[in-house]
């Protein structure tokens, strides 16, 4: 046995094991086949893509662009018109005129959308003030969402968004947001007053003081001729709202001018009159008015906005500022051939610009 042993050649590293060549490999073959395969059902899938496809070129860009799509995380939208900053040293109020609610309102239609949009605007340091009003056909395009947090996408002019608010939780809450997303001023109070509100706030004062350089004529707004000579007039609360109110005559641009110019001696005469540092006077008045007036001050709010009026005082110049189509503004009409007004810089960009310097230059 011995012997044996040492006859019998023993398997060491001396004797390495053959292997075999990787052409004759099982792997290679079934590797062979399944490429076989995996083109000859690409190329059917190609066939069949390019059948359906409109933009791709090819099938292979196709293929291409699917495995991409689901791959890549998607990109994240960009608002081109954010919501802004609150800025401590600013103090933004939005004010909106409407027809107000009542049975003629309704039977006529458009009793909640707003005639009137203006911003004012304090720099509270430097007690500079601005009044900026915007016209109410400027045409929207945007997504917001409502005070009931439901996404909505607005297809039309500014003047629609607080009925639509108020269809969705809150009229002036995403009035609050557009007109902060399309000024880039962030706003911090609104209020939205009616007409009777308006004409009752005038009785109240003892009627109002306004002289005109030249007679003023609105004949066809109310199917009859309303008409104020020039020079001094002394108007009470029906004549003043029907000399804000006139459009026919002139144009939406010259009633904003003239909205600007009432409210002014308003407050003017209110200051004069020591009404608004009068608790009692306010009280009655705010008691009288609260089915024609809505706003989102807090109880708390009134007291620093009352100091902030009399702060600014009589002697405050403000500056009044139209945005029309002799500055930011240009006309068109839709599809459907309505009138509207577009901003000549995309994004608003003008009317940011706007609103973010009319209070660092001199009035």
């Amino acid at each position: 046995m011995d012997n044996l042993n040492s006859i019998t050649p023993q398997y060491n590293s001396e004797f390495p094991r053959l292997k075999r060549p990787w052409y004759k490999r099982p792997v290679f073959y079934v590797f062979i086949f399944m490429s076989i395969i995996i083109c000859y059902y690409a190329y059917q899938f190609g066939i069949a893509y390019n059948t359906i496809s409109v933009e791709n070129g090819s099938w292979w860009k196709g293929i291409a662009g699917i495995l991409n799509r689901g791959s890549a995380e998607p990109k994240p939208t960009v608002d081109p018109n954010p919501m802004p900053s609150q800025e401590p040293n600013r103090l933004d109020i939005l004010i909106l005129g409407i027809r107000g609610e009542d049975e003629i309102a309704i039977e006529e239609g458009g009793g909640l959308l707003t005639d009137t949009i203006m911003v004012a605007s304090i720099d509270k340091t430097t007690q500079k003030a601005a009044t900026i009003s915007i016209p109410r056909d400027l045409y929207l395009d945007m997504m917001a969402k409502t005070q009931n947090d439901k996404e909505i996408k607005l297809n039309g002019r500014v003047n629609e968004v607080y009925e639509k608010g108020l269809e969705n939780g809150g009229g002036l809450s995403l009035a609050k947001q557009i007109v902060s997303r399309i000024t880039g001023v962030y706003i911090d109070y609104a209020i939205a007053v009616d007409f009777n509100a308006y004409k009752e706030i005038v009785n109240n004062l003892g009627g109002i003081d306004i002289f005109l350089k030249k007679p003023f004529e609105e004949k066809n707004q109310w199917g009859y001729e309303f008409s104020l000579p020039a020079g001094n007039n002394h108007l009470d609360g029906e004549q003043a709202l029907y000399f804000v109110r006139s459009r026919y005559s002139t144009s939406d641009f010259d009633r904003a001018r003239r909205q600007q110019e009432v409210i002014t001696i308003i407050k003017n005469k209110a200051l004069t009159l020591g009404f608004l540092s009068n608790p009692v006077k306010i009280t009655s008045l705010l008691s009288d008015l609260k089915d024609n007036i809505r706003t989102d001050f807090q109880i708390w709010d009134i007291g620093n906005l009352l100091s902030l009026a009399n702060t600014l005082g009589s002697k405050t110049e403000i500056k009044n500022y139209v945005i029309s189509i002799d500055n930011l503004l240009y006309e068109t009409k839709t599809e459907k051939g309505e009138y509207i007004l577009l901003p000549k810089e995309a994004n608003f960009g003008g009317i940011k610009n706007l609103f973010k310097n009319i209070l660092t230059v001199a009035p």
